[in-house]
């Protein structure tokens, strides 16, 4: 891993265990692992739960939202299949964990949130903990990053009721996304989709999952 990436002694025998948990829960790509146990999750939840952020949780972080579940962050992560330089695009900043994780893949990691107040928190904490590499803007995310498409991969973690188009359009042939598709938390499932070279849409379903609706007004793939 590149040196510029923060790293820390803080609460390392946790971010082990967790990760050696995740293994056992099948997680198999050892970088996917490795990122689990250098992102300090502590960092990213609020200060009276840093005693569950060990945990694999989903956790609340305030104005309805929740930092997801290590072990989804995980698969979400592992499914994109990541190589190094790839850029990839995250919708749903949240706490910014994700995209922490994200980074330890790849230096070209870019976020959006809706919600103002969660997208200043996060990028406060990405300048004070040192994942200044990260670019994270505030707006509607199902308009995606026009102006920095197309992208290798997308990572959607809020969830959809449908794929959103605009951010399909913006990966580039034989790119991927990770995205929970679902209108209630009792019927999401969490798809990867691919881009085919001839720019046709494939997709696989891998797991049910539990987000957080997706906010914002849709809008088309250009």
């Amino acid at each position: 891993m590149s040196s510029h990436r923060p790293r820390t002694l803080e609460r390392e025998a946790e971010r082990s265990r967790l990760a050696a948990l995740l293994s056992k829960h099948g997680i198999r790509d050892a970088r996917v692992l490795e990122a689990i146990r250098n992102v300090p999750r502590h960092w990213f939840v609020p200060e009276r739960l840093e005693g569950a952020a060990y945990d694999d949780d989903a956790l609340p972080i305030g104005a309805g939202q929740t930092i997801s579940q290590p072990y989804i962050v995980a698969l979400m992560t592992e499914i994109l299949e990541l190589a190094p330089g790839e850029k990839v695009l995250e919708v749903g900043t949240g706490s910014g964990y994700q995209a922490a994780v994200l980074s330890e893949l790849t230096p070209d990691v870019l976020t959006i949130e809706v919600l103002p107040e969660i997208a200043e928190r996060a990028r406060s904490l990405f300048s004070l903990r040192g994942y200044g590499s990260i670019r994270s803007r505030t707006g509607n995310g199902w308009l995606g990053w026009p102006e920095e498409a197309p992208f290798d991969a997308v990572l959607v973690s809020a969830a959809p009721d449908e794929i959103p188009p605009a951010l399909f359009a913006q990966l580039k042939p034989g790119g991927r996304m990770s995205v929970p598709v679902g209108r209630s938390p009792a019927e999401q499932s969490l798809f990867l989709v691919r881009k085919e070279p001839d720019g046709t849409l494939a997709k696989e379903r891998i797991a049910a999952v539990r987000f957080v609706p997706m906010t914002g007004e849709k809008g088309s793939g250009t």
